[in-house]
């Protein structure tokens, strides 16, 4: 994997390198989830598309602290950065991060999750459509569950992994509820699970929620990411769940092409293939159009997704 410049704020402080000089053509990322590998080839796409330009480019992580990221933002327009691209940890973050920016007179766009300014205007971004994506996953979830059978006597349930504070999330896990109702699950069957995007939680949310439902033999897992489902996958293998007991459907495909790829069974049924590297890229070039060019940045720039499985993820993703 290539290497890059991923610096995160703690280091920063401890190393007496906040506010320092920067390139006047430095453009800078900002993720939430920096250490998650889909955040990890956003970074790379990222740099990379800035290399390609003569840009310098910075990526800093700050780990679901909104504290650190509101940091990091000022220490970016201190240290002289042309442009900003962020995925915040807390979209309420939105009208204090679009003022600073709009203070300092540098573009910044948001990436993934949308953010909004203090009139409530959306700030730029790149990313995916949540609803889309849920589609997606919802309608391949309700194929794989009608192809089971475990409709006409099975006792099924669906986990539901849900960040409920965040819209973009809400809007995923939501539109693959509605996919798997229109296929015939009912809604009675649905077992929400909150947790905050990492697999930690999301296992350590599940587990509780798979032993309070004995009545169960059959699960069907949907989340806002890979993380979710991976964690929902892995609380179901403790509880004594075998693969074909699960169908999971990942959203990201960078932790279900592993087992894929060891040629192991999993849970892991197909994923919504994602590129981060695409998303990294396109914030880049957004940034380094407006800044080169004098010119706004476009409102939305959304990228394409694509089902994958054990048999076709090799043809479109790379894995690892």
């Amino acid at each position: 994997m290539k290497i890059f410049n991923y610096i995160s704020v703690a280091a920063l402080c401890a190393a007496g390198a906040l506010g320092s000089a920067a390139s006047a053509e430095e453009i800078v990322a900002i993720y939430k989830s920096g250490t998650q590998q889909y955040f990890i080839d956003q970074a790379e796409g990222f740099q990379a598309a800035a290399e390609e330009r003569g840009f310098d480019s910075r990526v800093i992580n700050v780990e679901l602290d909104s504290n650190l990221a509101i940091n990091a933002v000022s220490d970016a327009i201190a240290g002289g950065a042309a442009g900003i691209a962020i995925t915040a940890p807390d979209q309420a973050l939105g009208p204090a991060l679009a003022a600073a920016a709009a203070e300092a007179g540098i573009p910044i766009i948001a990436t993934d999750d949308p953010l909004t300014d203090e009139a409530g205007n959306p700030v730029p971004f790149a990313g995916f459509d949540g609803t889309a994506m849920g589609t997606k996953v919802g309608e391949r979830a309700g194929e794989l569950l009608k192809e089971s059978g475990w409709l006409d006597g099975e006792t099924y349930g669906i986990l539901s992994i849900e960040v409920q504070t965040l819209s973009v999330c809400e809007d995923r896990t939501n539109a693959a509820k509605g996919q798997l109702m229109d296929a015939g699950a009912s809604e009675a069957s649905i077992v929400q699970v909150p947790y905050d995007g990492t697999t930690d939680a999301s296992l350590s949310a599940a587990g509780p929620l798979i032993t309070a439902n004995p009545q169960v033999n059959k699960w069907v897992v949907v989340a806002c990411n890979d993380e979710g489902v991976l964690g929902g996958v892995n609380a179901l293998s403790n509880a004594g769940f075998q693969p074909d007991d699960v169908i999971a459907v990942g959203l990201g495909a960078y932790e279900a092409c592993r087992p894929w790829a060891a040629g192991l069974p999993s849970g892991f049924k197909a994923a919504l293939y994602l590129s981060g590297t695409d998303v990294g890229a396109a914030a880049a070039t957004a940034l380094m159009n407006a800044i080169e060019n004098d010119e706004p940045l476009p409102l939305n720039t959304v990228a394409d997704t694509t089902i994958v499985d054990p048999d076709t993820y090799a043809d479109v993703m790379p894995c690892g």
